[in-house]
């Protein structure tokens, strides 16, 4: 595997200031904690903000520099404070977290934070500028480096990028919300891969670059620029043996039976999070308390240990909600508590590693119960640390993890009486049921490790750039070109089939808006005119408006996808016997989804009904044509008819019609030695398919494709078309 640089906003390793010398040790929490492993045990190096306590002078940036990336493979970006302030505690935590998060309510949006983040992440793209070599994989980390693929790519254009973003994407009426939505999003699709923890998170990023950027999708592959992304999901594991291990040292159990003394063998249940508004501490401290008052019995029988690590303690919304915290758990004790018993242990600080492991290992239920949450290892390491052995884990719904951990008591976290009697669920569950429960999580936790995470992340960006090179490959350059035109010279007996929208035209909003152009007509009558030579126009309009368009021109036509042919000046012809009987029967159901989709409309074609959605919201679109095609099939077998999907438009017609067989009553000439074939999109494919052995195919676009060739867009099609023509009037 290539060199890999990952890139985040902070270090694995921290460095601290004491008595005026500098330390260095591991960082703990987070993408850190996730990626040292793998980092630790592989050739690469980490890019990230070394958090240094007070100024620094240029030789301790110097020996900080020089031993990160000796001692640790690391390299640091070092941020003012001002940038700390508005591109880290700004604009990341205080827009793109709350959002994220849909916390709307708290989101703040100044012009002075975006300003940072873009600086901020210009110093990360310089840094990763400055240690990058060919061939090298470039793996980003999260939101508050959104702008940095793109920036990236303007600087590396065939380096290898992946994007990973650890908290959840919003729908796209959220994210819709922020001002700086579309260079947020082009950031991103400057990736070749781009990764979430669920395919929740896919889908809304899906319909976001669909809306706000017009993008296609093809089952998650994005065609920008003539460059495939790919956006799919890969839910982050940890490292279970640390976990699963962990809870067996010495120190450990010491900290396990300390934990079982105080709390006088009871009931234990654990609440460990960060103290932020989305994993919603308060709501977790009011069900436990109305769990109490519903269940006296419990009363003296349980105990919540709750654990809260301080965050963000400079931003007012979590100084208001740690007095919030403080306020009900002081209520809550003051309520219940008794001589001998206080039914809440709440610890505002970390807790380390040990400690951690003693805590799990005591947890008879761990209430991890965000309102959201990108993934929460916390739930697995819980389980990890249980391996099968007795404990309940009670686990958000909103919580990414919830996809994997099934088997977990899931809740809804805003409902208050659902997380009561899933308290009382766990409390009351039989040994062997929580046993059940835990060990097919295990084998799940096993098997999907933080290791694996990245292997496949990694493995797959490899994939997508060994796709977009065999794209590549196939684009049309000039020593082909030449090739081409030379072929096309010698020749005695030419054919040329051409399909028209999005190849010798681009597409339009309106339909009927693309009517061939003076060059088109002027390059295709030189063409037409040319000595042996014959050109095909394939096309699913209507057979009208190809005759109209093409009337000066002895041009043979296809229309309609195959059903009408045209011959120079002869009369049209269908290619068998038709009728549109059928009609009646699809023409109501096309209708009602039209009325159900704004901006669909029908077109009715002589021999085939087309539901055209090029103005209707995508995805509003995407839902309806699924829908649509299901509810068609069937019908379409009762009358021998054909479902195909072309660009925005969903075709019925009758079966075994098709653009290839059309076209192959001039392919089939044995006298030809040049054929020509360029098309766009599926449909074209059986032109392809259809073209005899030794014939040019040309497909405009990178997409897999039959054709030998591709080109980016129909201008570069036009081009070699246009020297064609001239080679004709030579």
């Amino acid at each position: 595997m290539s060199r890999l640089l990952i890139v985040s906003n902070r270090l694995p390793v921290s460095v601290e200031r004491r008595k005026g010398e500098l330390h260095f040790k591991g960082s703990v929490g987070g993408v850190a904690t996730g990626l040292g492993s793998y980092h630790d045990s592989h050739e690469s190096l980490w890019v990230g903000w070394a958090d240094v306590p007070g100024r620094l002078d240029s030789m301790e940036r110097e020996r900080i520099a020089r031993e990160l990336h000796d001692q640790h493979q690391c390299v640091p970006v070092f941020l003012s404070a001002d940038d700390v302030r508005d591109f880290y505690h700004g604009y990341s935590n205080k827009t793109l977290w709350p959002l994220f998060h849909h916390f709307t309510q708290y989101a703040e949006f100044d012009a002075a934070t975006w300003t940072a983040y873009e600086r901020a992440n210009r110093k990360f793209r310089d840094a990763v500028l400055e240690v990058a070599e060919p061939g090298d994989m470039i793996w980003v980390q999260d939101y508050q480096l959104m702008l940095l693929p793109q920036m990236l790519r303007e600087q590396l254009p065939d380096a290898a990028i992946g994007f990973f973003l650890h908290i959840p994407f919003p729908t796209v009426e959220v994210f819709r919300m922020l001002p700086q939505r579309k260079a947020l999003l082009d950031g991103l699709l400057g990736a070749d891969l781009v990764g979430f923890h669920t395919y929740d998170y896919v889908r809304y990023f899906l319909g976001t670059s669909r809306r706000l950027a017009g993008t296609e999708d093809h089952g998650g592959r994005i065609m920008m620029n003539g460059r495939q992304i790919l956006v799919d999901a890969f839910p982050m594991g940890i490292d279970f043996d640390r976990y699963a291990q962990g809870v067996e040292k010495p120190a450990a159990r010491r900290e396990a039976e300390r934990v079982r003394e105080r709390t006088r063998k009871r009931k234990v249940i654990l609440s460990v999070d960060r103290l932020d508004y989305s994993k919603g501490i308060p709501d977790r401290l009011r069900a436990f308390a109305a769990f109490l008052e519903r269940y006296p019995e419990w009363r003296d029988k349980v105990v919540l240990i709750a654990v809260a690590v301080p965050s963000r303690t400079r931003v007012e919304h979590y100084r208001a909600l740690k007095r919030e915290v403080d306020e009900l758990v002081g209520s809550i004790n003051g309520t219940y508590s008794t001589i001998d018993w206080t039914p809440i242990r709440y610890l505002y600080r970390g807790l380390p590693f040990n400690q951690l492991m003693g805590v799990y290992a005591v947890a008879d239920v761990a209430l991890v119960t965000p309102l959201r949450d990108g993934m929460n290892l916390i739930a697995k390491e819980y389980v990890a640390a249980h391996a099968g052995r007795e404990g309940v884990l009670v686990l958000s719904e909103m919580a990414g993890a919830a996809r994997e951990l099934s088997e977990a008591v899931q809740v809804n976290p805003f409902d208050l009486d659902s997380v009561v009697e899933a308290i009382h669920q766990a409390l009351t569950m039989s040994p062997e049921e929580q046993v059940e429960r835990s060990e097919a999580m295990v084998r799940r936790l096993k098997r999907y490790t933080v290791q694996r995470w990245a292997e496949d992340f990694l493995s797959t960006l490899e994939g997508v750039k060994s796709a977009q090179i065999e794209l590549e490959a196939r684009l049309l350059d000039n020593a082909t070109q030449e090739r081409i035109l030379e072929h096309f010279s010698a020749a005695r007996h030419r054919l040329l089939v051409l399909d028209y929208d999005g190849t010798l035209t681009a597409f339009s909003e309106d339909p009927q808006a693309v009517q061939p152009d003076e060059w088109l007509l002027k390059t295709l009558g030189t063409l037409v005119s040319c000595p042996r030579t014959e050109v095909v126009v394939v096309s699913g309009r209507a057979h009208e408006s190809l005759g109209e368009w093409f009337a000066e021109l002895p041009i043979n036509l296809v229309a309609e996808h195959g059903v009408w042919v045209r011959s120079g000046d002869e009369e049209w012809l269908t290619v068998e016997p038709m009728n549109d009987e059928w009609k009646a029967r699809i023409r109501p159901v096309l209708e009602s989804f039209t009325d159900r989709a704004p901006g669909a409309f029908v077109e009715e074609k002589d021999f085939s009904l087309v539901w055209h959605h090029r103005k209707v919201d995508r995805r509003l679109a995407d839902a309806r044509v699924a829908e649509l095609k299901e509810t068609l099939v069937s019908l379409a077998a009762d009358y021998n008819l054909a479902v195909t999907e072309g660009n925005r438009v969903v075709e019925v017609r009758a079966a075994g019609v098709n653009k290839g067989r059309a076209a192959y009553r001039w392919m089939c000439r044995e006298d030809l030695d040049f054929v020509f074939v360029s098309g766009d999109d599926e449909t074209d494919e059986e032109v392809f398919e259809a073209a005899p052995e030794g014939s040019w195919t040309v497909r405009v676009g990178l997409a897999p494709t039959r054709a030998a060739f591709s080109v980016r867009r129909p201008q570069e099609l036009r081009v070699l078309l246009e020297r064609m023509a001239k080679d004709c009037d030579a």
